[in-house]
């Protein structure tokens, strides 16, 4: 299989949540043949109108693409896509399956070498930028994998973002993504902390978060989530049960490398508190929320 930027190939994309169906959107209005699946067709209508074939389960759309991207929930579901009779790996030809779920790294391990028995070749690809990198075309994505295997697919990756970097071999994808998610862990909090304390000083949050946004304060979690936390906006950009998961995964992989993790351990037992009081459905940064009730 050779895709460079010029030509087009039949590309299968499963899981069309807050973020999978704006990136399968970029795939089609590149000229891709499209084939979709997702567990509530309505979220895929959209793509379809469009010129996307739906079908019915993973395994029609594995049959038919040169390219299989998987971009679900939990481990749990992208074990159920991938594997067994009815999933993509005993499904597809020859095919290059790409996983940008963001899962476990023993999982990515185990999907690589499912694939290669199956005569495939596998990647794990995890995404980074929320909701509006993915609408953006500006997402970061790490790629765990076969060099060869990165290489075919850089031209449909570099449609999704415009940070697409190969970060190893199988896993490697995956292992990135956690180093990701606990910078992100403690970075929300201070951010969080740091809006808390503004307010309660008196200052106006707006003009506080102009005054530190530029300086050494400034990044995506203090430059996009701060507005939304200062409007009192917590709808998702990314799932707290998606976060609560990730943050599941990586302290989980921390604790077989013997290593503690302070700021992520504290973060998991907020956001736990937080989904307990039936928040799990809210974005990231309504950790803010945390500091409003006052604990």
């Amino acid at each position: 299989m050779n895709i460079t930027s010029n030509t087009t190939a039949r590309i299968g994309f499963i899981g069309l949540g807050i973020m999978g169906q704006s990136m399968a959107g970029h795939l089609l209005a590149a000229g891709h043949s499209l084939a979709l699946y997702n567990r509530s067709r309505e979220k895929a209508q959209v793509l379809v109108d469009k010129g996307a074939q739906w079908c019915d389960t993973p395994a029609q759309v594995a049959a038919q693409s040169d390219i299989v991207i998987t971009m679900v929930g939990y481990p749990s579901d992208v074990e159920q896509v991938w594997l067994g009779s009815e999933g993509i790996i005993a499904n597809a030809r020859n095919a290059l399956l790409i996983d940008m779920t963001t899962s476990s790294p023993a999982l990515a391990v185990r999907l690589a070498a499912e694939a290669e028995k199956g005569g495939h070749q596998a990647l794990d690809a995890p995404v980074s930028g929320g909701d509006v990198g993915a609408r953006e075309a500006r997402l970061s994505i790490m790629v765990g994998g076969d060099p060869a295997a990165y290489q075919t697919a850089l031209p449909v990756l570099r449609l999704l973002g415009t940070n697409v970097v190969h970060v190893g071999a199988a896993g490697a994808g995956q292992h990135t993504k956690m180093s990701n998610q606990i910078v992100i862990a403690s970075t929300i909090m201070g951010v969080c902390e740091g809006l808390a304390y503004a307010r309660a000083a008196g200052l106006d949050e707006t003009v506080l978060l102009q005054a530190i946004g530029g300086g050494a304060a400034g990044s995506f979690q203090l430059n996009v989530m701060g507005p939304r936390i200062v409007k009192g906006d917590f709808a998702p950009g990314f799932f707290i049960e998606h976060f609560l998961k990730d943050l599941g995964i990586a302290l989980a992989e921390a604790e077989r490398m013997k290593l503690a993790l302070p700021g992520a351990s504290l973060a998991q037992r907020l956001y736990t508190e937080l989904s307990e009081r039936g928040l799990s459905r809210q974005g990231t940064q309504a950790l803010f929320q945390h500091y409003l009730a006052g604990a």
